[in-house]
């Protein structure tokens, strides 16, 4: 295949990725945070590093589909899928607060936050009944925020992005209990992977709440006694309802196999990640030891789902490159056979 050839059909490759192709993004920067957690800091950084350069490219389409092609670009920001790009860059902005680049953070929760009431507007319009997991992600993109704004408030000695963020936090859960009342239950055991985004819905909820009790000091006092109480028991109540989901997607899992690759299977492996993520911090948060160990075998297990989800991505896009260069040496073989 010619240079040309190459490029033309990495361009059409690239122009075929979804919205929901963010969840990639969203699913590595969780595990890496995970990863962090537990201590595990090459593998981390390898992990950022990948979340990083794919969120360059997504945030590259973002903006080109944008500029070029802005009938699609308002169609595809009608779909739940599109706030992944909200998620995707807080987590990533959560992750770099770990690595104390505070400005680097607080850049991307200014571009999440100036991204999100414009596609959560959008997104919410268009719903109605009987919808996919990714109904939920109105949730997760808010709860996002929230997280990302709790993580910096710590960091950075700011109460009214703690406020803000706790704010945030019970917006999160009204848009859950709203997005709960359109999924379809059917997508339990239907579903091609984003169904677990109605358990990593709460799962972020849980870390939220536990970024917002670490948050507080006597520095800052920021929630008396009865509110950090209420705190607490929202945020223990969000990581148990979390826990069911996953016992309850697992359980669907096994009665129906879905093993064939579906992009949506990085909105499976995100929620993995998020669990991992959430016990880890309530843990601290709450002062609960015992669930550390419980935190770090789901943190292997979503490792294991990311590798698995990982390998399916890398065949479908040899399948694709395979397919083009055989359709570029057939164009070329009737050009060349063409009479002159």
């Amino acid at each position: 295949m010619s240079g040309t050839s190459a490029l033309r059909s990495l361009r059409a490759w690239w122009a075929l990725r979804p919205p929901a192709a963010g969840a990639a993004v969203m699913a590595t920067g969780i595990v890496s945070v995970g990863l962090h957690l537990t201590g595990y800091e090459v593998l981390s950084l390898i992990a950022l590093t990948i979340a990083c350069l794919a969120w360059l490219g997504l945030a590259a389409d973002f903006v080109v589909r944008l500029l070029r092609q802005p009938e699609r670009w308002r169609k595809e920001a009608g779909t739940s899928a599109a706030l992944t790009a909200v998620a995707a860059t807080t987590v990533l902005g959560t992750r770099f607060s770990a690595e104390d680049w505070q400005p680097l953070a607080a850049a991307l929760l200014a571009l999440a936050a100036l991204l999100w009431p414009g596609l959560l507007h959008t997104v919410v319009r268009h719903w109605h009944r009987r919808m996919p997991g990714a109904v939920f992600l109105g949730c997760v993109a808010t709860q996002g925020l929230a997280v990302l704004g709790a993580t910096l408030a710590a960091a950075e000695s700011t109460a009214w992005l703690a406020h803000a963020a706790l704010v945030l936090f019970w917006l999160g859960l009204v848009l859950y209990v709203v997005a709960l009342t359109r999924f379809d239950p059917r997508q339990v055991v239907e579903g091609a992977g984003d169904q677990w985004v109605a358990g990593g819905a709460p799962a972020i909820s849980a870390l939220a709440g536990a970024k917002l009790i670490a948050a507080d000091s006597a520095r800052l006092y920021l929630w008396n006694n009865d509110a950090d109480d209420v705190l607490r028991r929202v945020t223990v109540a969000l990581l148990v309802l979390d826990l069911a989901w996953y016992a309850v997607l697992v359980v669907a899992e096994v009665i129906r196999p879905r093993t064939r690759y579906d992009v949506r299977r990085w909105a499976t492996v995100f929620p993995l990640g998020m669990t991992a993520a959430a016990t880890l911090s309530v843990a601290a948060a709450v002062d609960v030891s015992w669930l550390e160990g419980p935190g770090e075998v789901l943190l292997w297990i979503a490792v294991a789902a990311w590798l698995a989800v990982a390998v399916g991505a890398v065949r479908e896009e040899r399948a694709y490159a395979s397919a083009a260069s055989a359709a570029s040496a057939g164009e070329a073989g009737l050009t060349s056979t063409a009479p002159r």
